[in-house]
């Protein structure tokens, strides 16, 4: 858990992964997320003003370069929230809310992201929320689990320690997915 969270900033991990724990195919393709399946009927729905209104509570994204070269090619969703793109590669800035950031990731929260931020969401790629786990700067997660086995891809959670979380809630959603949202435990 973060030492900023006493600050007021919460760093929360989401992505969207497979049954099997995948994230993108091995060519990086998420194709598999535009087929929901079947129906299941007693799962909550989301109106188009309820999405909007959650999203205008996140103040900042932070996501490693090839998630940010994928969203730009699958059509930017982040609109003008700020967003810090971490690479160590040269990339231009298609948006005038991007920046880019190499280097500590601890010193990026303390330094660039606390004073301006409180509702920081960390939305890809696995190497960047498994490095961002590692070092314990997520407060939360909220795991979207896709009703689908892929088999084999990338995985969302490489080797690491064992950690607790607190499930702070479950939503079943009427496309077969399901969110599970984690909270960092003391300890």
């Amino acid at each position: 858990m973060t030492t900023l969270g006493d600050a007021g900033m919460c760093v929360t991990l989401h992505m969207v992964a497979s049954l099997d724990g995948f994230i993108a195919r091995k060519d990086n393709s998420v194709s598999w997320l535009e087929d929901s399946g079947a129906v299941y009927e007693a799962g909550a729905t989301v109106s188009t003003e309820e999405a909007e209104a959650f999203v205008k509570t996140i103040d900042c994204y932070v996501m490693g370069s090839h998630t940010y070269q994928h969203a730009l090619e699958l059509g930017w969703v982040y609109g003008d929230t700020p967003t810090v793109v971490v690479t160590s590669r040269e990339l231009t800035s298609a948006r005038a809310s991007v920046e880019f950031y190499s280097g500590d990731l601890k010193a990026l929260l303390e330094e660039r992201l606390a004073p301006r931020f409180r509702n920081i969401w960390l939305v890809g790629g696995a190497m960047l929320s498994q490095r961002f786990l590692e070092l314990g700067l997520v407060d939360e997660i909220r795991l979207t689990v896709a009703p689908v086995l892929l088999g084999d891809g990338l995985r969302l959670f490489g080797e690491m320690q064992q950690s607790r979380w607190g499930l702070k809630n479950v939503t079943a959603y009427k496309n077969g997915f399901v969110e599970l949202h984690y909270a960092a435990t003391k300890g």
